[in-house]
């Protein structure tokens, strides 16, 4: 955001201050009479704007772009960053007395490979509220996903931890989560291999072709944790088709 326009949106303009400025429009501090204001990512806000931010909460009043009026103010500000504003103090990047003024009271959010305890808690709520976006019935995570989730150290914390779900929402569609249903990139995900036991004595020389058709089948539903709507995608067969060689098999349909 170019930096007038930033000075425009938090303390508001006059008409005729700036090119495009066609009328007279409230910043977000005057908007904010009486509540709160949260800056969020202060630590991107330029050094200039900083300078005129101190200003306006050490005196609690502002002028507006083009105005020779001043407006008081009774707002509650909230900063947020993911920046390291003592670092940033020390480059310069960022000015010691506004950091010391808006730093009355500090609350350290830790990322989320810090509060691991928190996911369970985190994901119910997602999957309830994804599964109503998304018109899904999705119940549950499976006891491995769960795990994988706790042992997973997610760098993009809880924004990654919602898109991770809200994939495997819209692919489950009702019932509980698997790991199928998670992304092939997702670095807790455990990598298919063809080296598991249940792979190395399904198909052996000697067994007809619909011998090692069943057990291909049989193994595909266990990996997709009898997924049949997956199976079949896997299998590059329809639903359907699945479902009648099932029946063949004498398997429960």
């Amino acid at each position: 955001m170019p930096e007038t326009l930033m000075e425009s949106e938090l303390f508001g303009h006059e008409k005729g201050a700036f090119t495009g400025a066609v009328e007279r429009r409230a910043g977000c501090f005057e908007l904010a009479k009486g509540g709160t204001l949260l800056l969020d990512e202060i630590g991107d806000m330029p050094l200039a704007t900083q300078s005129k931010l101190l200003r306006v909460l050490e005196e609690r009043r502002l002028r507006r772009l083009g105005s020779a009026r001043e407006v008081e103010l009774d707002v509650r500000v909230l900063a947020s960053t993911n920046r390291n504003l003592k670092q940033a103090i020390g480059k310069q990047a960022f000015r010691e007395d506004l950091y010391f003024r808006l730093n009355v009271f500090e609350i350290t959010l830790p990322p989320l490979r810090e509060r691991k305890a928190d996911i369970p808690l985190l994901a119910a709520e997602l999957l309830r509220s994804l599964s109503q976006k998304h018109d899904c019935r999705v119940a549950d995570l499976a006891p491995e996903v769960a795990a994988l989730f706790v042992n997973y150290d997610w760098p993009g914390n809880v924004r990654e931890l919602r898109n991770v779900l809200e994939r495997a929402v819209i692919l489950c569609g009702s019932g509980t989560i698997t790991a199928v249903h998670l992304p092939r990139t997702f670095a807790g995900r455990p990598a298919p291999t063809t080296s598991e036991p249940a792979l190395r004595g399904a198909l052996e020389p000697g067994m007809t072709i619909a011998d090692a058709e069943r057990a291909l089948i049989e193994l595909t539903l266990r990996y997709t944790a009898d997924n049949r709507a997956r199976a079949a995608e896997i299998l590059g067969i329809s639903p359907k088709t699945l479902f009648n060689k099932l029946r063949e098999y004498s398997a429960p349909a």
